[in-house]
């Protein structure tokens, strides 16, 4: 098993790194995006796919990231604690917590993820799992899955925005990803990116994230959009998705034919 987290080494040089969604969740989508070339297959637990609770699924999926050299980049329903150890245990390394508000949510996912923080012990325990051979290679395990795993959080709302400065300032805390959507739901403009509310609120999270040692994450589709977010500062970035693309393809060629 590659125990290496490529991305987690391109983002803390300061490269940034690139990637798409999966909505099947399917094996040969990751094999298709890291033949491509992409850094990771952004898999949605929160919104779609089968329960992240079922360390069985993660299986297939991680053989054909090793396969493909690829990163999942997981989602999470929650940072509930007992969670994020079994997701990590089935050997995902890159997990990304939803809907946090507070700097003490950050920090018990953060935990959960992590054998140790500062020197200190964590909440994370030894499991028997992909992550481990199945339990054949408990040698170093809990410093090599601690350099390994990358922790980031979603900042989706205004309270979130609010308590920022705390929440980038959890030890352990990777990346910090933009949702503008759910951003402007939570400020009553639903979908309305590009209302002045939200603007300042998307503003507001760039400037703080770029200043501090956390890396800024978010999604940018259009290409010189995309170049314009590395050039401002983001990292990570995930552009489209395997059924976007399908579908914008698709229509263009009935478009083309007159049908």
């Amino acid at each position: 098993m590659n125990r290496e987290n490529d991305l987690r080494r391109s983002v803390e040089r300061g490269d940034p790194v690139f990637g798409a969604s999966a909505a099947t969740f399917s094996p040969a989508a990751v094999e298709t995006f890291g033949a491509l070339g992409l850094d990771f297959v952004w898999l949605d637990f929160e919104h779609a796919g089968p329960s992240p609770y079922d360390s069985t699924v993660f299986e297939d999926l991680t053989r054909a990231a090793e396969a493909a050299d690829i990163e999942l980049f997981v989602r999470l329903p929650s940072g509930d604690p007992p969670l994020v150890r079994k997701v990590l245990d089935a050997g995902v390394r890159t997990v990304l917590i939803p809907r946090v508000e507070t700097a003490a949510e950050v920090r018990e996912a953060v935990a959960a993820a992590r054998f140790a923080v500062d020197g200190e012990p964590a909440d994370r325990g030894i499991g028997v799992g992909r992550g481990s051979t199945w339990g054949a290679d408990f040698a170093d395990h809990a410093a090599r899955e601690d350099a390994e795993t990358f922790v980031g959080v979603m900042i989706e709302n205004e309270t979130a925005v609010e308590n920022l400065d705390e929440i980038l300032d959890v030890s352990g805390l990777g990346f910090a990803f933009l949702g503008p959507a759910d951003l402007s739901v939570s400020v009553g403009h639903p979908m309305q990116k590009d209302h002045p509310e939200v603007e300042a609120l998307v503003e507001r999270a760039e400037t703080a994230i770029a200043a501090s040692d956390v890396s800024l994450a978010g999604i940018h589709n259009d290409p010189d959009a995309i170049r314009e977010a590395v050039d401002d500062g983001y990292r990570i970035v995930r552009m489209g998705g395997e059924l976007s693309a399908a579908r914008q393809v698709l229509s263009d060629r009935l478009d083309a034919i007159d049908r």
